[in-house]
């Protein structure tokens, strides 16, 4: 009797568009969703697109934004599988675009681009089976274990499990501090959790067998934290941690820090706020004090942030911390230096540069930083990612050209016309950078995160070295009661977790900035999963476990 791969129904379709709720830049993508064969399709990625086109470059360097509709799939022989779809523009008019835009894949996690065919859509179905010899359907079979893989990667993750051991021994109190609990998520992954053990009950005076319980333990931060305040960062620097953000609060003006502990006592009520870098007209430090960001470069902290003068055209700054100093104190900052291309000239002398970071990479020191032309004018170009390389010893002078890294081309960066490749950061795991970076409306629900990957040791200017997840890693579907998240850095915590802060709104309508933290999971597949909320981190309802503790010889 021979075996047959149970399948399952797999299909393609854009979405309707919603204003204010699902507009024309993320409706017009491609979104999946599979059937047990039932008829009822269940979404996958909480049924946001998951594969977006790239727009166009005008000859003026703006960008024409485009979308897709009406996708169809089909099997090609030898098991890999094509998506077709009609681009349109998403300007509002939905207007056809010649040709019909092309993906393969052999996953539905991992795609190809091979661009815009040269048929029209009403051929679409002859290419198909001249081409691949196989006919179009409204959805295509797909085997068990594709589906799986594909939920895995695509749906929320969610701790499903936690494990401690049954039976330890010990002899004191102390030894149960170690004893800590696994927490299993639904991809399979785990991840490490702290336990808070009641050993009132033991008399470690007295052999025996004793059944204890515990409670598990994270770090836990509530959206909304601070309210009114963009571009959060947190750092630990000498044994403490300390917070820097845009304050909305008061008009984007003057640099303020935090200091406390742990990082949750930074949003305590009442903690004090040190003004570091004030409103100053003698130093041209007068409006848009924008996204700093703390780095350690070659053995020296500076802070990079943005400010402008009179007029308003914010630029890129590097302050440096003096030695052995506090950095709550405001004498302790040797005063801004705008960063300098090569040649010494202005980075951007006739455009706006903004929320500048940070890489040093297999010993090389790299800028990051968002660049615009004509911000809110007819030529406006979007703001762009730039990267080049910097004396480690000298952070405000490049020591290479500028390189174009990333422009806001698909549609999720390019929503409503907010275009926008900004606000990056970065962190290097298991010999690979993940930078992220932010597009989208930064004060408001379409601001996501995106991410850009390259390998350590690489040349990280050139641009080939670099791949653009196509879909976004954070948006206003992941989380619960958050809205817009973007505009983050990563941190670690005491325990050694990797986090993320961010801001986001806790409204489609609200306008105002918010702070939130989570932690960064790494997947079954070691990928960094960004959405991971803390009611999915750890589930309440697990928190709670018991162990069996044998005292004595």
């Amino acid at each position: 009797m021979r075996y047959t791969m149970p399948t399952v129904s797999l299909k393609a379709y854009s979405r309707r568009i919603e204003p204010s709720r699902y507009p024309a830049g993320l409706a017009n993508s491609v979104h999946f969703a599979w059937s047990e064969g039932d008829g009822r399709f269940h979404p996958l990625h909480d049924d946001y697109g998951m594969l977006f086109i790239e727009g166009t470059i005008s000859p003026d360097n703006t960008i024409r934004s485009r979308g897709v509709v009406d996708p169809v799939l089909f099997r090609q022989p030898g098991g890999t599988y094509g998506i077709l779809a009609r681009p349109v523009s998403n300007d509002g008019s939905e207007q056809s675009i010649g040709g019909v835009q092309c993906w393969t894949t052999d996953d539905f996690i991992d795609f190809s681009d091979h661009g815009l065919l040269d048929i029209t859509p009403d051929e679409i179905s002859d290419y198909v089976r001249s081409t691949y010899g196989v006919a179009l359907g409204d959805a295509v079979d797909v085997e068990r274990p594709v589906l799986d893989r594909m939920r895995r990667h695509w749906d929320a993750l969610a701790n499903v499990a936690v494990r401690v051991p049954d039976k330890v021994r010990a002899a004191r109190a102390d030894d149960l501090d170690g004893i800590g609990a696994t927490a299993v998520y639904s991809d399979g992954s785990t991840a490490r959790k702290t336990v808070a053990w009641d050993t009132s009950g033991i008399d470690f005076d007295r052999p025996g067998t004793y059944r204890i319980d515990g409670e598990v333990t994270d770090r836990r931060y509530p959206f909304p934290l601070a309210e009114g305040y963009g571009d959060p960062v947190i750092f630990p620097w000498n044994g403490r941690y300390y917070f820097l953000a845009t304050n909305d609060n008061l008009d984007d003006v003057g640099l303020y820090i935090r200091e406390a502990d742990t990082p949750q006592a930074l949003f305590a009520p009442g903690i004090e706020e040190h003004l570091i870098v004030p409103y100053d007209e003698s130093r041209g430090l007068i409006q848009t004090f924008w996204a700093p960001e703390f780095h350690v470069i070659g053995d020296e902290a500076y802070i990079l942030f943005a400010v402008g003068g009179r007029e308003w055209a914010p630029q890129c700054q590097v302050m440096h911390l003096k030695a052995d100093m506090p950095p709550t104190d405001p004498a302790s900052w040797e005063d801004p230096m705008p960063v300098r291309r090569r040649d010494g000239g202005p980075l951007a002398p006739n455009a706006i540069s903004l929320d500048m970071t940070y890489i040093e990479s297999a010993g090389v020191g790299y800028m990051v930083w968002s660049y615009r032309e004509h911000i809110g004018e007819t030529l406006d170009t979007g703001s762009m990612l730039y990267i080049a390389t910097v004396d480690r010893h000298e952070p405000w002078r490049l020591t290479g050209e500028p390189v174009l890294l990333s422009r806001p081309m698909l549609g999720w960066e390019n929503a409503e016309g907010t275009i926008n490749n900004e606000g990056p950061n970065s962190f290097i795991a298991d010999g690979t950078v993940y930078l992220t970076y932010s597009g989208g409306d930064a004060c408001g629900y379409l601001y996501a995160l995106g991410l850009l990957t390259a390998k350590v040791g690489d040349d990280l200017t050139d641009p080939g070295n670099w791949t653009k997840r196509n879909v976004p890693v954070l948006t206003f579907r992941s989380i619960d009661g958050v809205c817009g998240p973007g505009h983050n850095a990563f941190f670690v915590d005491p325990e050694g977790n990797l986090m993320i802060s961010y801001h986001g709104e806790t409204s489609y309508e609200s306008r105002l900035r918010c702070d939130g933290i989570h932690r960064v999971h790494f997947g079954i597949d070691g990928r960094p999963v960004f959405d991971l909320s803390a009611a999915r981190d750890l589930d309440p309802a697990l928190r709670h476990v018991s162990m069996t503790v044998t005292v004595g010889r």
